[in-house]
C-alpha cells in the first residue's frame, strides 16, 4: 500500500552524520544519485519517529507547504560492517531495512526567528498544522525550518503524534487540544487563523488522510508488544487527526489565548 506513490531508493554511499540532533540523522547519497538526510528506524525513538516524520510531511504538503521530498530508503548491511565510529556503526547495523529519507536541500540555511519574517497566512497555516498533529519540536531553540530559495521549508515532524507512543491510552488524546502550542516560533506571526484552517479543512479531507496513513509501511506498524495491528494503528491516526479538525476552533482560541 502506498497510495501517495513515494519512492523507494536504495543508500549506496554514506557521507557523513548530523550529529545536532539527538536522533543522528546522516547525510546520504541513493542509488537515484541524489542526497537524502537518512532517518534511522534505529535511532532513539525508533520507527514511530519515522511514521510520525512521514505523517507530518505529507499533511503538510496536503496544505501547499514546502516539504523536501519524502522517500523510503533501503539500508543493507554493509554499511555497518565498514563504519569505525562504533556509535555509528551500530546505528546503521539497527537500521538494517526500510528508513526514510528527505531530499538534502543543499546550500539551505536555518530559520532565523529574530532576522527571517514569515507571512501571516503561512506562518498561520504552520502553527495550525502543529497543533493539529501535536508537534513538540517547533520552538526557537530548534525551529525545524529551513530558508532555500527564499522559500520556507518545513522539516523533520518525528515529535508529533507522541500519543502512539502509549497505544492503550491514545483514545484519551482525543478530547485534548494543545497547550504546548504556547512554545511555537511562529506564535507572534499567526495572525491569519480563520483562512488558514479553511484551507486545512478543505485540503485534509478524509479520502486525502485515509491516502496518507495507508502509505505507512507495515514493518514500521507491526510491534509485538502492542495488541493493535497495523490496520487499527492506521485508523487510530485517522480518526486522532478527524478529531482535531473537528474541534479546530477550539485550537484557534487556544492559539490566540497563547498570543
Amino acid at each position: 500500500m502506498n497510495p501517495l506513490d513515494i519512492r523507494h531508493v536504495n543508500v549506496v554511499q554514506y557521507i557523513n552524520p548530523l550529529r545536532e540532533g539527538g536522533s543522528m540523522p546522516a547525510i546520504v547519497k541513493a542509488d537515484d544519485d541524489f542526497l537524502y538526510v537518512l532517518k534511522f528506524r534505529g535511532a532513539g525513538q525508533g520507527k514511530r519517529a519515522l511514521i510520525a516524520d512521514l505523517l507530518g510531511g505529507e499533511m503538510a504538503r496536503a496544505i501547499d507547504m514546502k516539504v523536501p521530498e519524502l522517500v523510503f530508503m533501503h539500508l543493507d548491511d554493509s554499511f555497518g560492517k565498514t563504519e569505525p565510529d562504533e556509535e555509528i556503526q551500530d546505528l546503521l547495523n539497527f537500521s538494517v531495512g526500510l528508513n526514510l529519507g528527505l531530499h538534502y536541500l543543499s546550500g539551505s540555511i536555518t530559520y532565523d526567528p529574530i532576522a527571517d519574517q514569515v507571512d501571516s497566512l503561512t506562518a498561520s497555516k504552520v502553527i495550525l498544522l502543529d497543533s493539529i498533529i501535536s508537534n513538540i519540536d517547533r520552538t526557537a531553540k530548534n525551529t525545524n525550518l529551513l530558508k532555500w530559495n527564499k522559500e520556507l521549508w518545513l522539516i523533520d515532524h518525528g515529535a508529533s503524534f507522541y500519543f502512539h507512543h502509549n497505544w492503550p491510552t491514545w483514545q484519551d488524546h482525543l478530547q485534548r487540544t494543545f497547550p504546548l502550542i504556547k512554545n511555537h516560533v511562529l506564535l507572534k506571526q499567526a495572525n491569519d487563523l480563520a483562512a488558514a484552517a479553511n484551507t486545512i479543512k478543505s485540503s485534509l479531507n478524509e479520502q486525502r488522510l485515509e491516502d496518507i496513513t495507508l502509505s505507512i509501511p507495515a514493518e514500521w506498524l507491526e510491534d509485538e508488544s502492542e495488541e493493535m495491528t497495523p490496520d487499527e494503528m492506521r485508523e487510530a491516526y485517522k480518526t486522532f487527526v478527524l478529531s482535531r479538525l473537528n474541534k479546530i476552533d477550539q485550537l484557534i482560541n487556544e492559539i490566540e489565548n497563547a498570543r
